[in-house]
């Protein structure tokens, strides 16, 4: 039976082999590095400068973007014409109002941009969407359907005066 040594007399090769290997160690302080990094994603959309009131391409709907948890949401809070996106002769009078409608979603940071989902309320259909400033005064916003290459790309306007 051998015995113990004790911690005084143990060699250094004898406390590598005790010691977790390499790899673990960095998994540990990346790990507890984004652990501690989850407050402040939390925090990002309080000071996102895409937060505010958009004017939509269209100019039908003007969008306030606002932190909802810790993600950016989009809802409608003004109606200025309730025209059909597809086709601008066409009148929705006959639908619901989109007063009140929440068509942003879900909008996390994303690789220097912002990525969530937008509701086409003519169809009722929701489609992944890329948002980013193109300056302080217009917003891109890009709702595709499997990649971000396809798809379709809006440039809304900040209302003025509005933050």
């Amino acid at each position: 039976m051998r015995q113990r040594q004790s911690p005084a007399s143990t060699t250094p090769g004898e406390l590598m082999r005790r010691a977790p290997p390499h790899g673990t160690l960095i998994l540990s302080t990346m790990a507890i590095a984004g652990l501690l990094a989850l407050p402040a994603m939390a925090q990002a959309p309080q000071s996102a400068p895409e937060r505010g009131r958009w004017l939509t391409e269209s100019g039908n709907l003007e969008i306030e973007i606002a932190p909802c948890g810790a993600a950016l949401c989009g809802t409608v809070v003004k109606v200025i014409a309730n025209r059909s996106m597809s086709d601008p002769a066409k009148t929705m009078a006959d639908g619901p109002s989109p007063m009140g409608m929440k068509i942003l979603t879900d909008f996390k940071p994303a690789n220097g941009q912002w990525q969530g989902h937008i509701l086409n309320r003519e169809t009722g259909k929701n489609f992944d969407c890329l948002m980013s400033l193109v300056n302080a005064d217009q917003l891109k916003i890009h709702a595709y359907v499997g990649t971000p290459e396809t798809g379709k790309t809006q440039i809304w306007r900040r209302v003025a005066g509005a933050q």
